[in-house]
């Protein structure tokens, strides 16, 4: 019994599921062949391991760039004004005057790896105005009247490249030209074409030296000396009016060094010594000193000239006696070139931001101009600023 119910069990399942089979149709679907394109609409980038920031590279190159650059920029303007009414004039006396003295100076260091390159741009220029007394010639009338007159002109210009050789000694050259902007007189009252005794190129010097630098390390003394055995001097007097200008006894081409009166340079080599100093006191900086010592011997340009006569008043005497014999060439008398020493030294002192006082002292030897020490002083107070890029 118990096997009967296994076969109507089996005999049920196989009736079931032939039953749902012949339910199941499958229709018959043609297809047509056909070609298919992809294409790619979206624009392919290259993306490599390393992530390029435009933002990065330039805060790089900007840091860079402070680093190997130092720049100062400085200026100021001082003046004075001393102003009496007519009444005032004629009681007490007194003379109605103004002076201004502007100034900029400009340092900038370029430094990449043991190279450095230092350039230096410093100007001065004064003019005063003051009351002067003139004559007429004609009919013998005094006049007064106010009269324009510079009492500091000079632009100077300062190249050094070097490369260091170690900590403190580098070698290099140093290339220096100096000249100013506008015309000089012998003196207030004649200021006549004739009386002219500077103006641009009139006198200019170049100063160029190749040597060894030496640099202190220590921040309270920065102090720089460079020796240079090779040097060379020249001095240019480009017009033709100063050249033949007759002041102090001399005409223009003597007074300058020149050969003569058609000559409008002179070259001289030798060796040169350079001092600077420029330092700043206290933490807010109110007191600054800058100093440069300058010295050029032409030995060189000695070795090589004939008729030396080292006396100068010997000297003197015989160039008179040259001219009165007809000016030969060949026995033209020379005079010896001396040491030629320039001390510029200047201090500052802040007020304020934007006020200082500033007292500049200068002193210069130069033979074949005097026999005498040349100085120059100045102590104005004004407005002034500097800038520095670090």
């Amino acid at each position: 019994m118990k096997h009967f119910a296994h076969i109507l069990l089996l005999v049920a399942l196989f009736a079931t599921v032939d039953r749902a089979s012949a339910q199941i149709t499958i229709d018959h679907v043609e297809t047509h062949k056909e070609d298919v394109t992809f294409r790619d609409k979206l624009k392919s980038t290259n993306v490599e391991s390393d992530y390029f920031s435009l933002a990065r590279y330039r805060a790089e190159r900007a840091a860079i760039r402070k680093e190997r650059n130092f720049l100062e920029i400085g200026g100021g303007l001082q003046g004075a004004v001393a102003s009496y009414n007519d009444s005032w004039i004629k009681v007490s006396g007194g003379d109605n005057s103004i002076a201004l003295v502007a100034n900029v100076f400009i340092h900038h260091t370029f430094t990449k790896n043991l190279f450095s390159i230092d350039t230096k741009f410093d100007a001065k220029f004064g003019y005063n105005r003051m009351k002067v007394e003139t004559t007429n010639p004609d009919n013998g009338e005094v006049s007064s009247h106010g009269v324009w007159f510079k009492n500091q002109d000079e632009f100077a210009i300062s190249v050094a490249p070097s490369f260091k050789m170690s900590k403190n000694w580098s070698y290099g050259t140093i290339v220096k030209f100096r000249t100013q902007f506008a015309n000089g007189y012998v003196s207030r009252s004649q200021q006549t074409p004739t009386d002219r005794k500077s103006t641009f190129m009139a006198p200019g010097y170049l100063d160029l030296s190749l040597g060894i630098t030496y640099t202190s390390p220590h921040p309270k003394f920065p102090i720089i000396v460079n020796l240079s055995p090779i040097a060379m001097s020249a001095i240019f007097v480009e017009n033709y009016q100063i050249r033949r200008n007759v002041w102090d006894k001399k005409p223009g081409w003597q007074i300058y060094g020149l050969a003569d009166a058609h000559s409008t340079s002179k070259y001289e080599g030798g060796s040169s010594i350079q001092i600077d100093f420029d330092r700043t006191f206290g933490k807010s900086e109110f007191l600054r000193y800058r100093t440069t010592f300058y010295s050029f011997f032409g030995w060189i340009t000695d070795i090589g000239q004939k008729n030396r006569i080292a006396n100068y008043s010997a000297y003197c005497a015989a160039m008179d006696r040259w001219k009165a014999d007809g000016e030969n060439p060949l026995t033209k008398p020379h005079l010896p070139i001396h040491p030629t020493i320039r001390w510029e030294n200047t201090f500052n002192i802040k007020a304020t931001k934007f006020l200082s006082t500033t007292f500049s002292f200068l002193l210069c030897y130069n033979r074949a101009q005097s026999t005498d020490m040349q100085t120059q002083m100045l102590l104005s107070v004004g407005l002034s600023y500097t800038f520095k890029s670090k």
